[in-house]
């Protein structure tokens, strides 16, 4: 038998270890289950179609409200907007603990979970950020009410209901994340349509808000772009007409403040709503928790740890200047031009590192025997399909980039710059998706216990004689042909784990600095002008504005599912 048969049996034979937990129906047999563990029940469709026709109106108005209040020229403000949401939040969290209390009293209320739905890591970071939006909400409340005599009370109380939610829902999706429910199904379906629309209205607006933030149309024609709309619009952001004054002495520390914590809050809308998504696709599922035991550990994975944490320490250092440069208000174009070049070198080296070490990962899985998952899972399609979805994102501003340099000759050496990071970004976004969406679908490594390889006995050799089994312990010892048939491929699988693991840590890694420079400010596309002189500024800020927020959340959804890559490697 040659190596690569070898070890292609004992690929198998570590997916079969598993074998018997991948049964999808559990409990007595239903004739009325089909092969996809959804039951057939009565009234399922309309359900279905109730709750898809709540969302999609909710959605339709919050996005109308959410345009109109951004729009200075409409006279619907951020208070109509807010009284919309805290409708939205009431309703949301009224149902939520009659969820609660409900499934609480009746016992085979979630008599199914799905082991893949709400895994820990995922759940963990719906608490951070969380707690960091319970942060912001805090600072919005000391903020705003330093301007209840001259504004609406309204301000105020937006962000006292919205810590109230965020406390019930992050409760409801840690302890109900898994749940199939299988009472009051069609209920259960409106009120996870209900919450699903209710984060995207939320996650909406904060988009909308941390947007002018960053952009602001110029008042002067000459000055076709700037960076000082940031602070201009911190002073004023909501509070109506400039002879509001805030009561109390601390109103801008709690702005800066809660201005920083935007990022988190974007982020925790987004996970509750994925989140929302499984469960209301679980609502009357049957199937089995499965339980991997697959233990996080970083044991013999060395470089990619320490490549990746020099990578965000690199990336860190070369943003915070970046960013010290862009605000400060005497600087020179020479240096601003210098700030903007040493940003775009350090996203090159970046995403080119990154796009390395994808390659390596992907020939990996050329030699990687394992079997792919047949199981269809909605965890498992929801997270490639957002994958897929939230880079188009930031594929939109490549091409864009792409088209603009192109057309202008890339005429200086911050132009060819600007062209090389859109095109390697492309390149590393197509490479890591496939790579991720391999991994996801990649049967787990499993470890063969040299303890349940045993000899059998009652099979004798023709040279032995059945009295050597009298009083013997064969059958406790491991047979020595079978150890060591085993032990000779263990090095052969660990060099391929390894590699996965050390590539998926500094993917990993890579992706939480290319999440923070966005997230916390970076807007090159706005410090270099480039773009702004070719599409003009209203349609170039309407394209970043769109395609950022999807491409940053790409960037956290990707460093969940590398984990779970790594995880699974």
């Amino acid at each position: 038998m040659s190596a690569k048969d070898r070890e292609t049996e004992e690929a198998h034979l570590s997916n079969n270890t598993n074998a018997p937990g991948q049964v999808e129906s559990t409990g007595e047999p239903d004739l009325n289950i089909p092969s996809t563990g959804v039951p057939k029940e009565k009234g399922r469709n309309w359900g279905w179609m109730l709750s898809g026709i709540i969302c999609v109106n909710i959605l339709m108005l919050g996005c109308a409200l959410v345009s109109a209040s951004a729009e200075n020229n409409v006279k619907i403000g951020s208070a109509e907007l807010q009284i919309f949401i805290v409708i939205l939040l009431l309703l949301t969290s009224i149902w939520m603990v009659y969820y609660i209390i409900y499934t609480a009293k009746k016992e085979d209320a979630v008599d199914y979970k799905d082991g893949h739905a709400g895994p820990v890591w995922l759940r963990g970071g719906l608490v951070l950020f969380g707690l960091l939006s319970i942060v912001m909400d805090i600072f919005k409340i000391a903020s705003y009410a330093g301007y209840l005599h001259c504004d609406s009370a309204v301000k105020v109380a937006f962000p006292v209901v919205q810590l109230v939610f965020v406390l019930v829902q992050t409760y409801f999706l840690w302890t109900h994340a898994k749940a199939c429910a299988q009472l009051q199904r069609n209920i259960t379906r409106c009120g996870l349509m209900l919450t699903l629309s209710t984060n995207l209205v939320v996650w909406m607006t904060a988009v909308t808000e941390e947007s002018l933030h960053q952009t602001t149309v110029p008042e002067d024609p000459s000055n076709i772009t700037k960076l000082s709309g940031r602070t201009m619009y911190i002073n004023r952001a909501g509070y109506g007409d400039d002879a509001c004054k805030c009561s109390h002495t601390s109103c801008s520390i709690f702005k800066e403040a809660y201005y920083y914590l935007y990022p988190f809050n974007i982020e925790y809308s987004l996970f509750a709503s994925a989140m929302a998504y499984i469960m209301w696709k679980n609502v009357g599922r049957v199937t089995e928790e499965h339980d991997h035991h697959i233990k996080f550990q970083l044991k013999d994975v060395f470089v990619g740890p320490v490549a990746g944490v020099m990578l965000v320490a690199s990336g860190l250092a070369t943003f915070v200047v970046y960013e010290m440069e862009m605000i400060r208000g005497d600087s020179d174009d020479d240096q601003k031009d210098r700030a903007v070049m040493m940003h775009f070198v350090m996203n090159i080296v970046i995403v080119t590192l990154m796009s390395l070490s994808t390659v390596i990962g992907c020939a990996i899985y050329k030699v990687d025997h394992r079997e792919h998952v047949l199981e269809k899972n909605p965890t498992r399609s929801l997270d490639v399909g957002l994958l897929v979805g939230a880079s188009l994102g930031q594929f939109i501003i490549s091409y864009f980039t792409i088209v603009a340099m192109a057309a202008t000759g890339a005429k200086g050496y911050l132009n060819r710059l600007n062209l090389a990071w859109a095109i390697l970004m492309v390149i590393q976004l197509g490479l890591q998706n496939y790579f991720i969406i391999e991994g996801l679908h990649r049967e787990p490594f499993h470890e063969v216990d040299l303890v349940t390889v045993v000899a059998n006995p009652y099979v004798l050799q023709p040279d032995k004689e059945l009295s050597i089994y009298e009083g013997s312990d064969m059958d406790t010892k491991a047979s020595p042909v079978l150890t060591a048939h085993v032990a000779e491929h263990r090095p052969r699988l660990l060099w391929k784990r390894r590699i996965l693991k050390e590539v998926c840590v500094f993917l990993l890694l890579g992706n939480v600095i290319l999440w923070i420079m966005p997230a916390f400010g970076a807007r090159p596309q706005f410090d270099h002008d480039t773009e702004t002189e070719f599409y003009k500024f209203n349609m170039w800020a309407a394209i970043v504005n769109v395609g950022l927020p999807f491409g940053i959340f790409y960037r956290m959804h990707s460093v969940a599912s590398l984990f779970e890559v790594f995880l699974t490697s």
